[in-house]
């Protein structure tokens, strides 16, 4: 099995590749050229729309529909280096969504051999990208990066080179955050720092906990070290995100959680800190469907059964080689 290393490697290689092979006038789109330094091509914030794939043979209309799908103002940080999972995300989920071929996801099943999708209705007009969540009382609500709405929900977390799901914030606040002195945690679920609450999230209001136990077997009431949510932060808040609605009450038969990833990235294979996360968060769930997973490998393979997108399974492979 490749080291992470390895495979980061790889595909930077493959990155450099794509951008010398298809953007031979580069100084209009990336900011710098070939370089060995390890780093992938990052677009010109000007171009960072070339970053999604897009059919080469739709008018600029149909194109833009696939670009307004994740405005410029919800685009991750890295948005622009062609490692962003946001953009393979888009490429992929954007273009089944404009082109009315969201029907395709339901036809998957996970790694497990769940239906992917569940009883989820999937139509453009209840699918969206980067979708705030507004009911867990967030000071500012961060974004689910795909999600499903109507009478059964599913949150979609998407990621690619990725060496981890997304862990908890807090424990990584320094003393140059303005916030540290009240936010910051050790990692443990403990009473710290003179705070009311064993959370800090908690401590301004956030409710993550008000639900957890509800849906997992951690107990809100007693102690934990390490916190449950250190590791798994990021999967068990789009649990929430599934599961619990506006007015608070929480469905747990109307609602899961698809983690799509890379397959060929360690960190999402055994041992790996991303199957980590999410074995120990499946673990915990009362009702394990509640989580699933699948790879980019798995839907781009049944786009390419299906014969319906060619453009965008060759550039699929090319750039990212799934």
């Amino acid at each position: 099995m490749a080291t992470y290393s390895e495979y980061r490697r790889t595909m930077v290689r493959r990155f450099w590749m794509y951008q010398h092979d298809t953007f031979p006038e580069w100084q209009y789109y990336f900011e710098r050229p070939f370089h060995s330094d390890g780093r992938p091509p990052v677009f010109l914030k000007k171009a960072a729309g070339c970053n999604v794939l897009i059919n080469p043979a739709k008018n600029a209309p149909e194109r833009e529909l696939v670009l307004n799908e994740i405005s410029p103002k919800e685009r991750h940080r890295w948005f622009q280096s062609m490692s962003s999972s946001q953009a393979v995300a888009q490429s992929i989920l954007g273009n089944l969504k404009v082109h009315d071929r969201l029907h395709y996801l339901a036809e998957l099943t996970d790694d497990s051999g769940l239906p992917l999708m569940g009883d989820a209705t999937l139509s453009r007009d209840k699918f969206y990208m980067e979708y705030d969540i507004n009911h867990l009382n967030e000071p500012r609500p961060t974004s689910v990066d795909a999600f499903v709405a109507g009478e059964y929900r599913v949150a979609i977390e998407c990621k690619l080179m990725e060496r981890e799901v997304g862990p908890c914030s807090r424990p990584r606040l320094t003393s140059k955050h303005s916030n540290f002195e009240r936010d910051y945690c050790n990692g443990t679920y403990t009473y710290q720092n003179g705070r009311q609450t064993r959370c800090s999230l908690t401590n301004i209001g956030v409710a993550y906990w008000q639900y957890v136990s509800d849906l997992f077997t951690w107990d809100s009431e007693v102690d934990h070290r390490p916190c449950p949510l250190r590791k798994t932060y990021q999967l068990a808040r789009n649990i929430l995100a599934a599961c619990v609605r506006d007015d608070g009450t929480i469905v747990p038969d109307a609602g899961h959680v698809v983690l799509l990833y890379d397959a060929r990235n360690p960190a999402f294979q055994d041992e790996g800190q991303g199957d980590e996360a999410y074995d120990t968060t499946r673990d915990a769930l009362h009702d394990s469907r509640l989580l699933r997973k699948c790879s980019w490998q798995r839907i781009v393979g049944h786009l390419r059964k299906k014969g319906d997108f060619p453009w965008l399974v060759d550039q699929l492979e090319i750039k990212y080689g799934l």
